[in-house]
Parts: C-alpha cells; structure tokens; sequence
C-alpha cells in the first residue's frame, strides 16, 4: 500500500513537471506572428479619411488600460503601439491580433467589433508618432530591448 501511494506522488510530480515544461513558450513559439494569408490582407479603410477618428473612438474606450492615451504603453501593461517592431507589422497583421488577441500575453481579442470597426482601429494606429514627434515607422529611440515595445508584439 505504501510503495503504490510513493508511486501515485511520484507519478503526480512527474506529470507536473512535463506539464510544466510543455507549456513554457519557447523562443520560436513566443513570438506573436499572425498567420501569412492574414498579414497579406489588405487594409480596406486605409484610404478612408473618417477612419483614424473612428478608430481612436474606439481606441480611447477599450485599449487605454493597458496602451496608454498615447499608445505608448508607458505606465501600463500592453506593448508601446508607437515602437518600431509594432508598426513595421502590416495593417493584416494588426487586424489579425486585434480580432484573434493573445490572452498567454494579456490581449484580448475584440472580434466584437465590426470588421470595419477594426480596420478603423488600425488605421488609427498608423498615426501615432514616436516619443520624439518622428512618423510612426520609426524607431523608439528610448526602448531598449527587453521592453514594451518588445512585449505583446
């Protein structure tokens, strides 16, 4: 009786710890890459004048928590929107996280929204500037490796 309850804990322990191991990302699986056909995806309301304002709308209601009003991420959890690593991204892989999210990095998916809507949000975000009034491609200067900027890409 006592040998099959030492072999029931060592069992337990054991699965414990290659449960453990199999879910700690690895350094190729802990990127945040949308799929090809989706990053191809072209951006249907990036030609629309309205859709920044719109997008921003929404923006300012759902992702302030944890972007910042600025997108930079700056005294929050989500990643700095304004970083060179996110707006090197196409506008498909954009819609792609913010429809599918990424909750093991702490977003959301908002596939509530309209498709449209979601595009506009996008759109927005191709109009944030980096902390020195650059245009949006380029690079965040004051990110170091390891940040935000780095995290949730």
């Amino acid at each position: 009786m006592k040998l099959t309850k030492t072999f029931a804990v060592i069992l337990t322990v054991a699965s414990y710890g290659a449960l453990a191991i199999a879910q700690t990302p690895s350094e190729e699986t802990s990127k945040w890459t949308a799929p090809s056909d989706a990053a191809a995806k072209p951006n249907p309301e990036a030609k629309n004048p309205a859709a920044p304002a719109v997008g921003r709308k929404i923006f300012l209601r759902t992702c302030v928590s944890c972007h910042g009003e600025n997108g930079s991420g700056e005294n929050a959890t989500g990643a700095n929107l304004r970083s060179s690593a996110v707006q090197a991204q196409t506008d498909g892989a954009l819609f792609w996280k913010i429809t599918s999210g990424n909750v093991t990095k702490g977003m959301p998916p908002f596939a509530a929204f309209s498709e449209t809507q979601r595009w506009d949000m996008v759109t927005f975000l191709r109009t944030l500037k980096d902390s020195s009034g650059n245009g949006s491609n380029q690079p965040d200067e004051n990110k170091g490796s390891g940040s935000k900027s780095d995290r949730q890409q």
